[in-house]
């Protein structure tokens, strides 16, 4: 059994991703075998309330049976591997600095980081250790957008993609750090790496990010603010177009069966430079959005 040990409670997929691996207020057929979460650190934070915080100390402490600490270097040695839940990217490489140094493996949640130059330096520090290192949303593993990868035989190869999602702002997380990374991680699951330039049109009510790969694809990113919300995508293939919502039902499922198995094999999922060029991706898009909608490339 694997001791999960969780980092900063400003976001709800603490207490959602708890019940999934400890069994506990979900359904049976969402719960995630093999771990459970049994330390965690509230932590504070600059984006939701401190009694938001207090409230999952007590739901996680009081009902759930998990251990609160008061430091996250107080878990070091009580667990076997950890999750990064601060819903500030900025403070990830922070958070995640001594689990790595204990040779930890590590799921950070999403946004990996705000910066390009914090994430090379999570990579590098995992890499120092050999600790295998995850990141992503959820929305990744939205079975619409696991099923065009799956019957690439019966589609053809993905020759262009357009997703949405919503897209709030703050300003702990800039521009598609903050929400809109539940349209880019779609994207990259469908187009994978190679983005070089990015162009990003905003406006207060929504933003449009346009990726050109290397190969000539186009990919684009369509983070919406005003109006109705959704997820979902348009994939054009070699032999079909599929567009279609992505229905939330099994997304945290099918990611935490992810981080699990990572957990276990001490092999992560994905290739972590698709996260860090996911992370190239927003900031170029950040700066286009500043600069006018300039072509930006990407600092990789």
């Amino acid at each position: 059994m694997i001791r999960i040990g969780l980092v900063d409670f400003d976001t709800s997929h603490v207490v959602e991703f708890t019940k999934r691996f400890n069994h506990v207020d979900v359904d049976e057929a969402l719960w995630v075998e093999g771990g459970k979460v049994v330390m965690g650190y509230p932590g504070t934070s600059q984006i939701a309330p401190a009694q938001m915080i207090q409230d999952r100390v007590a739901l996680l402490g009081d009902k759930y049976g998990v251990q609160i600490v008061d430091r996250p270097e107080d878990m070091i040695g009580h667990i076997d591997a950890v999750c990064i839940e601060s819903v500030d990217g900025s403070v990830h490489l922070e958070r995640a600095r001594p689990f790595l140094d204990a040779g930890i493996p590590m799921y950070v949640d999403k946004p990996f980081t705000c910066s390009l130059a914090e994430a090379k330096e999570l990579v590098v520090l995992a890499e120092q250790k050999n600790v295998p290192l995850f990141s992503t949303s959820s929305l990744r593993y939205g079975k619409e957008v696991m099923e065009v990868k799956a019957k690439e035989a019966e589609y053809g190869k993905v020759v262009g993609a357009d997703c949405y999602s919503p897209a709030s702002l703050h300003p702990r997380n800039p521009g598609l750090f903050h929400y809109g990374i539940h349209g880019v991680e779609p994207l990259y699951a469908l187009m994978g790496r190679g983005c070089k330039e990015v162009q990003c049109v905003f406006q207060e009510g929504a933003e449009v990010a346009t990726g050109v790969w290397s190969d000539g694809r186009i990919g684009t990113v369509r983070g919406t603010r005003d109006g109705a919300h959704s997820y979902g995508f348009t994939a054009f293939c070699e032999k079909t177009v599929i567009g279609t919502a992505i229905d939330a039902t099994w997304i945290y499922y099918e990611m935490l069966k992810r981080i699990m198995e990572m957990f276990q094999t001490r092999m992560a999922p994905i290739d972590i430079r698709e996260t860090v060029e996911i992370v190239a991706f927003i900031e170029a898009a950040l700066k286009s959005a500043r600069n006018g909608g300039q072509r930006t490339a990407l600092e990789l």
